[in-house]
This record gives C-alpha cells, sequence and structure tokens, in this order.
C-alpha cells in the first residue's frame, strides 16, 4: 500500500506547493490555495490509462539527433467543411495537435464541435462525453440534421475506461467534453481540480502526440472570463481558441489565443440557428446596419481581424452633461483609446468634449482592436457633435495620433477591395497610405487626408 500523498496547489496558476501559504508566489493571488490528494493508498496494479496503452504498443524510443536530420514535410491537416473554423485553425485540423476551446456556458460549443465531427464522414470520431447522456447528444445530432456511420459516442469520465475504448476503436479524431469533467485513476481529487486536469490532459497529449491523432478539448471559463484550470493548461496545448458572443445576439464569434500551426489574429463568425451553427461567410453585411433615415453619430470603419477585411459600424453619442463628472462608457471599444481621442479633438480640433457625456458602440457585438477604426470614431463623435449625419456610402480606414495626424495603415488594398465588394462610393485614409498605393483601377474614390482639421472641413 503506497503513502497518501497530498499536495496545495493555486486554484488560479496551478502553482504547487508543500504547505498552505496565504498569498500565491507566482501570481500573487491571496487566498487561493487548496489541499488535493495526489497519489491514491492503493498499490500500483491499477491501469494507468495512456500510460499502460503507451507501454505496450512497440513504440519508438527517444534518442538524440542532429536537426538536420529531422525531414521539414508540411504538417498534414483533416479539412473540416466548415470554413470558418479552417481558417481559424490556420488552414485545418493538424494531425496530432491538442486544441482547446473555451466559452461561456450556452454559447454552443459542443453544438460546433458535435456538428463538425458529424460532418467530418470520412474521418473515425470519438465524442467523449462527460456531461451529457447518449440520449441527450443524440436529440441534438437529430436537431442538427446530419448523421455519420463513423461518428462514435462515448458517456465516461475515467480516463482509464476512455483510454481501453480508443485502443479499441482506434479513431481518427477525439472530441473531449470537456475536460473539467474528466478523472485520472492516478489523482484522487475530484473532477474540475488543479492536479486532475493537469494530469487528464497530459495524458491526452502524450496520446495526441504519440498516436499522431488531434484532440479537442472543450473547457470551461470562470466567472471572471479566463479558462478554468490552471494556466497550465494553456501552456500543454497546442491551440487555445476561445468562443465568445452576446447571448442576446444569434451571433458567435470564435478566436484564436493561441496557435502554433498559424496566426493568432484569426476570427471565425457563426450565426446560432435552429439547426446548429451556421458559418458566415460575408459578416460586414450583418455587422452594418440597415438603415433608410439618416442619422447622426454612425460611421463605417474598413478593419482587418487576421486575414479577413471587414467593416463594421462605429456608434457614437455626444450629449451635454448633467452631472458634474462628464461620462465616458464603452462597449466594443477600447476605453482609454477613447479617452485618448476625446482630448486629441479638443487640443487639435478645439471641440468642447470635457463639458459632454460620450457614449461609444460598436454595433453588432463585435470587439474590435484595429487601430484602424481610430477615424471612424472621430468621424462619428464630430457627426453627433454637430448633429449632422454623415454620407450613407463613406467608409474610413486610418489611425489618429497625438498630433491629430492621420496615420497609415496596414493592408489598404483589402480594405478598399472590401469596401469596393459592399457598394461604397468614397472611402477616406491616409495620405501617407497613397505613397504605398499604386494607381488602383477601382470604381471606388480614395479620398486622402493628413490631419483631423482636414477632415473636419471634408465632412462638415
Amino acid at each position: 500500500m503506497s503513502k497518501t500523498k497530498t499536495s496545495f496547489f493555486c486554484s488560479q496558476c496551478g502553482h504547487e506547493s508543500t504547505k498552505w501559504l496565504g498569498k500565491c508566489p507566482s501570481c500573487n493571488t491571496w487566498n487561493s490555495f487548496v489541499e488535493e490528494v495526489m497519489i491514491k493508498g492503493t498499490d500500483k496494479k491499477t491501469d494507468a490509462g495512456w500510460k499502460d496503452y503507451q507501454s505496450t504498443e512497440a513504440g519508438h524510443r527517444a534518442k538524440t539527433i542532429s536537426i538536420n536530420e529531422v525531414s521539414s514535410a508540411e504538417e498534414k491537416r483533416i479539412i473540416t467543411t466548415d470554413a470558418e473554423l479552417n481558417r481559424v485553425l490556420g488552414g485545418g485540423i493538424v494531425l496530432g495537435s491538442i486544441v482547446l476551446v473555451a466559452g461561456e456556458p450556452g454559447i454552443g460549443k459542443s453544438t460546433l464541435f458535435l456538428q463538425n465531427g458529424l460532418q467530418l464522414k470520412e474521418v473515425t470520431t470519438l465524442y467523449i462525453s462527460g456531461e451529457e447522456s447518449e440520449q441527450q447528444i443524440k436529440m441534438r445530432a437529430d436537431r442538427i440534421g446530419t448523421i455519420s456511420e463513423n461518428f462514435y459516442l462515448l458517456t465516461e469520465t475515467n480516463t482509464q475506461t476512455i483510454f481501453q475504448e480508443i485502443k479499441k476503436l482506434k479513431p481518427q479524431l477525439v472530441i473531449v467534453d470537456s475536460i473539467q469533467t474528466l478523472q485520472s485513476p492516478y489523482i484522487e481529487s475530484g473532477p474540475g481540480s488543479v492536479s486532475q486536469i493537469r494530469e487528464c490532459a497530459a495524458e491526452l497529449q502524450r496520446f495526441a502526440k504519440e498516436t499522431n491523432t488531434p484532440v479537442f478539448l472543450i473547457g470551461h471559463i470562470t466567472k471572471d472570463g479566463t479558462i478554468a484550470g490552471p494556466k497550465i493548461l494553456e501552456h500543454m496545448v497546442d491551440t487555445v481558441l476561445q468562443f465568445e458572443g452576446d447571448r442576446h445576439y444569434a451571433y458567435r464569434i470564435l478566436r484564436t489565443l493561441k496557435n502554433r500551426f498559424g496566426s493568432t489574429a484569426e476570427l471565425g463568425i457563426y450565426e446560432m440557428t435552429g439547426q446548429g451553427m451556421r458559418a458566415v461567410s460575408n459578416p460586414s453585411e450583418i455587422l452594418i446596419t440597415q438603415k433608410e433615415d439618416a442619422l447622426s453619430g454612425i460611421a463605417i470603419a474598413a478593419t482587418i481581424e487576421g486575414m479577413r477585411p471587414l467593416l463594421i459600424e462605429g456608434q457614437a453619442l455626444v450629449t451635454q452633461s448633467v452631472y458634474g463628472t462628464p461620462q465616458r462608457t464603452v462597449s466594443g471599444f477600447d476605453l482609454r483609446r477613447l479617452q485618448l481621442l476625446l482630448a486629441v479633438l479638443e487640443k487639435r480640433g478645439g471641440f468642447h468634449f470635457g463639458v459632454k457625456d460620450v457614449f461609444v458602440n460598436i454595433a453588432g457585438g463585435i470587439k474590435a482592436e484595429d487601430p484602424s477604426i481610430d477615424l471612424a470614431i472621430v468621424s462619428a463623435l464630430l457627426s453627433s457633435y454637430e448633429d449632422v449625419p454623415l454620407p450613407a456610402h463613406i467608409c474610413f480606414a486610418g489611425e489618429v495620433g497625438l498630433s491629430g495626424e492621420i496615420r497609415a495603415v496596414n493592408r489598404i488594398e483589402q480594405r478598399i477591395a472590401e469596401a469596393e465588394k459592399l457598394g461604397f462610393e468614397k472611402i477616406i485614409v491616409s495620405k501617407y497610405n497613397t505613397k504605398s498605393l499604386p494607381k488602383l483601377s477601382s470604381a471606388i474614390e480614395i479620398i486622402a487626408l493628413g490631419k483631423v482639421e482636414e477632415l473636419y472641413q471634408y465632412l462638415f
């Protein structure tokens, strides 16, 4: 009988300690240490899931080799039927990769990956659920309306049983819903604890790398929006995807936070429907509201998310402040960036925003981080300040500097092409961008300006 071993773990970052500490030395969080039993008081004859499976396989032995001996082949990928997921993953699912997908409850994580597993009819997929019964998953599959012969279900939380089933089936893709429900026979503590998540993820990682099978781990998030479990979970996986969206909107955004096989600036947009998740191929049309009347305080920005150009609608409302301190409220835009732009308009343009309440919103529930939307936000602020609507067929792409200059932005040709595709007649860009622009034979008129003052004179 082995002795029961206990350790203390920080529930925020996973830092391990032999004794309880008031403050975590790694992440400086107070009162976050919890005690967890590490090894059961049983003999070691129990099957240890992947560790035992691994020892029975005639695996290759690790040895030191020169980097020149390694063949540099392009990584093989499974191309899914979902173009948005392919883009976010960097061109498809890489064989042997381990992907963590996190999001709020009810956002559609399980639906999206059940749907993708069912649509991969040529790939043997194993869907492991620790949260739902087979009947619940079948009901959802019937609602999605896709049935595949190569799709298998397993409702189990013990990793020992899971790896025995994997050994029999030999799937080409494994989806785990969710990593927080799994339990390793090596660790005594309950599912969802720091040591359980770490051990289960490590076993799945070893399985993925040694059998070249891609694994998707669906994860939970905490109430402050971070991925539940230790931070080491994000370090262990190859790709981290964040599934987000407002439950009041039908649109969901799949963002890449980490990707070892592609760009981390990619974005996929889905619409939640009764038949599952529908990939939105042209999100610009959704993010611009169709309005009949000309309204003040609305400007269209040509932005880039990853490789994809998007046109988004910036809305601003400037009103006389009733209270002593003016309010600054934003939704989908950075508050500090707004304060910076207001200071530029006050100093360089002489507009008295210091006595006004300012509200800024990015329509459609999207969060925009591209600095090229500065020009559109400034135009929306000036439009609301003067209460004069902007022309309907005009859009903006430019960053605003502290001295009031309109700075150049990258990939301007793609932004112009997207604006032209959606029927815009004019686009306002920085005059410093026109040097890099070839003589475009486009139907859209390009207006190049250098200062915020010139922008005001042109628009009003």
